[in-house]
């Protein structure tokens, strides 16, 4: 288990990264998956991270269990690693926008 100390940090940088509120997150995985012949229905869209992430958003720091923690480690380290790259073409700057986003982090918010 994680102590407290770290578990604050954890908290910090995980909620420093996700810069979208859980109604952001749980419509853009709802419109990430839709496509033109069909749409998953709101329980099952996006990806089982993003679901977890939002989840999280969702949550109290007192109930976060040990798999949350992991997930937030993981969210943090993705997130800092793509988030800078300002000399990529369009097409991969929306890639990797809309992957971040998956994540619960807006590239274009401050």
């Amino acid at each position: 288990m994680t102590d407290a100390l770290e578990l604050d940090a954890l908290w910090e940088d995980f909620h420093r990264v996700v810069n979208m509120t859980s109604v952001e997150l749980a419509t853009w995985l709802r419109v990430r998956d839709a496509d033109e012949n069909a749409e998953p229905l709101p329980e099952t869209a996006g990806s089982p991270t993003g679901e977890h992430v939002l989840a999280i958003l969702q949550k109290r720091r007192t109930d976060l269990t040990d798999d949350d923690m992991q997930v937030m480690y993981e969210v943090v380290d993705a997130v800092d690693a793509m988030a800078d790259a300002g000399n990529e073409p369009e097409a991969a700057r929306t890639r990797r926008r809309h992957r971040l986003m998956a994540l619960g982090h807006d590239p274009s918010r401050p």
